[in-house]
């Protein structure tokens, strides 16, 4: 019987254990899509205790500790960190075979040096030396990312933001990570809510220094803000949809209905579709211009709790997954801007399972040399980011198309100890590699190709793709070309 959490944990042949420890572990993290604060970036944060680095904004916890019957008050609420710790402690009981509960101890073990079961009889004993280590001078929130190998963070930054943090750490941090921002233009598609639409119009205005009065208007306000953007050393883009929006328009409908919503009125759902398909499409032609990366998360049904959305706000553990039919939409997305010379390097995320074979077999449409992989399917997403989910994800990306090609893992996450995801994810890849090995179903005698699959899918692919690692350190060449 093997050990809660060893050194083998999720490794279950030694080729797997020689792929992990000689050609995985040790490698940077290109963190390519987060949701960290830049703020506590650029001011290197220290945090007051375990409970705000561990618990705060944690809305994966937060779902869990409720499905475990803890008040409110212990999660969002105005508890003490030691109640909110000790609920969490109680939930994390609860949680076996939860991917939380692998996280949880996998952050205590690479981040605190902790190695013992966290429940409510060690909470009290855990929370006193995670808040006593964490007065190290390294156990800051740029300190931690140095711990897990962190070579580039991305944020998620919206059009309007000012990106003064990004510009406070980039002229402070000399050496160390490096953090990028990444464009997240969701706001301006929220046309079906017109009340937060024109304010967000407003102030996109304002800090593009110009007027919008027509469609095409915002559309140059937007391209003002992503050369910004650019300027600030940014060249990926993404974009949270419901479904991919693709339908025939014309600039007249497009600009009569900005025009409508901007004098108050409701947009009915078809009036929503041509403006979202419209604008998706121009945001995409600004990507390609300018050579970037462009990212769709597609599929979540969000804030399905009315009562707990007024009362503590979005993104706080209310969202699910959404069913909807959108592998025609996708396509004739793809297949537009492909036709028109303009599909940039682009990566899909799809939040529902069932859509995982439509995806890995979308992306073979759209390939295109001299970039290998150039449509991507990302990694396994929020609900599918667990073990089962993971492999599913990487035994039908081998099946579809090339697993070689694939660029690895992201945290997509707001907490900064999330990098054992990445150790998460490397050990179970190496798993699925290291036992088709040893059944004969990849050939020993390419084990030196072998491991440079490994090695790109868990860094130089990334690296390669993205283009963002300025660093001289990793120059090796990845596979055969």
């Amino acid at each position: 019987m093997k050990a809660f959490m060893g050194k083998d944990f999720l490794l279950g042949t030694e080729t797997a254990q020689q792929l992990y420890d000689g050609h995985a572990a040790n490698l940077p993290i290109i963190d390519y899509h987060c949701h960290l604060d830049p703020r506590m970036v650029a001011e290197d944060h220290r945090f007051n205790d375990i409970t705000e680095l561990w618990l705060g904004g944690d809305h994966y916890k937060w779902r869990a500790m409720r499905t475990n019957g803890i008040e409110e008050k212990y999660i969002t609420g105005d508890a003490s960190a030691w109640e909110k710790f000790y609920h969490w402690a109680d939930t994390l009981e609860h949680a076996m075979r939860n991917p939380l509960y692998h996280w949880a101890h996998l952050e205590l073990s690479t981040a605190f040096n902790i190695h013992r079961t966290l429940n409510t009889r060690t909470a009290r004993e855990i929370f006193d030396e995670c808040n006593e280590k964490l007065q190290q001078p390294d156990m800051t929130a740029v300190g931690l990312m140095k711990r897990y190998k962190v070579e580039v963070v991305c944020t998620t930054d919206d059009p309007v933001d000012s990106l003064c943090y990004h510009e406070q750490y980039r002229k402070q941090q000399a050496t160390g990570p490096r953090m990028l921002p990444a464009w997240r233009p969701d706001k301006a598609m929220t046309i079906d809510r017109p009340t937060d639409f024109n304010a967000y119009v407003d102030r996109l205005a304002e800090v593009a220094e110009t007027d919008i009065r027509s469609y095409r208007d915002l559309i140059e306000a937007l391209r003002i803000r992503h050369d910004f953007f650019a300027s600030q050393g940014c060249s990926l883009s993404d974009h949270g949809i419901d479904r991919f929006y693709a339908d025939d328009y014309t600039e007249s409908q497009v600009n009569q209905i900005f025009s409508q919503v901007r004098a108050g009125h409701q947009p009915n759902p078809t009036e929503v579709s041509l403006f979202r398909s419209a604008l998706l499409y121009d945001l995409a032609l600004m990507d390609d211009e300018k050579g970037w990366v462009q990212q769709y998360h597609y599929g979540p049904q969000r804030n399905n709790n009315s009562r707990m959305m007024a009362l503590i706000g979005p993104d706080t553990g209310f969202d699910s997954i959404g069913q909807c039919q959108t592998a025609l939409s996708m396509a004739r997305f793809l297949d537009r801007l492909d036709a028109e010379g303009h599909l940039a390097k682009t990566i899909l995320y799809n939040l529902n399972p069932a859509d995982n074979e439509m995806v890995a077999s979308m992306i073979g449409n759209f390939q295109q040399g001299p970039q290998p992989g150039k449509i991507q399917w990302g990694a396994a997403w929020w609900f599918s980011d667990q073990k089962d989910g993971i492999e599913r994800h990487l035994n039908t990306l081998s099946q579809y198309g090339l697993l070689s090609r694939f660029v690895g893992m992201l945290t997509d996450s707001r907490s900064f100890l999330s990098y054992p995801r990445h150790e998460y994810f490397r050990r179970i890849l190496c798993n699925l590699i290291g036992r088709d090995v040893e059944a004969g179903e990849m050939p020993q005698d390419e084990m030196p190709l072998i491991e440079q699959m490994v090695e790109a899918i868990s860094y130089y692919n990334a690296r390669d793709y993205f283009k963002l690692s300025s660093s001289h350190r990793h120059t090796k060449q990845i596979l055969r070309r």
